[in-house]
């Protein structure tokens, strides 16, 4: 549970390092080999499971039965993709949807304001 400890931040960071890829980025940075599998493969299954179609199911399990560094990246990148796609799910949906709601409210209250002032 290495990367439990360090978190999303982490993982954004070595995102967005440059070219090498996620697995090269982990092991560059001491995530022995076998973490760095299970990370990438639960990460695509994350993915996968948060809706996105982009990613797809991968799990070698023989490795996750008895490799414990494979299960606990495989662990550690399912939760941590998967919640990053639900939030960004969540994040569009407030920006569709939300956004037109306050609009509307902020139309109505300037038409209640205009018709108050008319009134007087």
């Amino acid at each position: 549970m290495v990367m439990s400890r360090y978190g999303l931040g982490l993982f954004i960071a070595l995102l967005l390092a440059g070219c090498e890829t996620t697995h090269d980025q982990m092991v560059n940075h001491g995530y022995p080999p076998a973490y760095a599998d299970g990370f990438q493969d639960g990460c695509s299954s994350g993915r996968q499971a948060a809706g996105l179609m982009v990613g797809d199911f991968r799990k070698d399990v023989p490795r996750y039965l008895h490799e414990r560094p494979y299960e606990s990246g495989w662990d550690d990148g399912f939760r941590q993709c998967q919640a990053m796609q639900n939030s960004e799910d969540e994040r569009q949906y407030r920006e569709r949807f939300w956004d037109e709601r306050d609009r509307q409210w902020q139309q109505e209250k300037d038409r209640d304001a205009a018709r108050a002032y008319r009134r007087n």
